[in-house]
């Protein structure tokens, strides 16, 4: 199974809408799994949204630590697992529109973008960028 290279993992995680699975890490220390939708920024960080009051909310203000998988589902198969820290957090609505929209737009459809975006540029939402710290991934798992 062959290793991307960081130009291909990076291309895998923007090349189409996948639903990334991010764990968080709970205050008992257990871990906590949830589906986001995401997008990778020029500098490489990863960006999503969450509400404030959700588990992995309250989780990302308490411990940086995240991992998020990111997996194509059909053969041959391939995966990108990000090890990251939470690096900046903006609950501001003015400071969230821009990426809500891009976000909303990526995973519903340019024709859709600006509802979504003004949808969740919302009190009671949080807009988080995450700095990768160590990937792995492999493309072809099953060729």
């Amino acid at each position: 199974m062959p290793r991307m290279t960081e130009s291909e993992w990076r291309a895998f995680l923007v090349e189409r809408p996948r639903t990334g699975k991010l764990a968080t890490v709970r205050k008992d220390g257990s871990p906590h799994v949830a589906p986001v939708w995401f997008d990778v920024d020029e500098d490489g960080t990863i960006v999503f949204m969450t509400r404030t009051t959700s588990a992995k909310g309250h989780a990302l203000r308490r411990d940086p630590r995240i991992c998020l998988c990111v997996d194509d589902e059909k053969p041959p198969f391939s995966f990108v697992v990000v090890d990251g820290r939470v690096t900046w957090i903006t609950e501001d609505p003015a400071e969230m529109l821009g990426w809500s929209t891009r976000i909303g737009g990526r995973y519903m459809g340019l024709d859709l973008a600006e509802a979504y975006g003004r949808r969740n540029a919302v009190a009671g939402e949080m807009l988080v960028r995450v700095t990768p710290v160590h990937v792995a991934s492999e493309r072809g798992v099953t060729d």
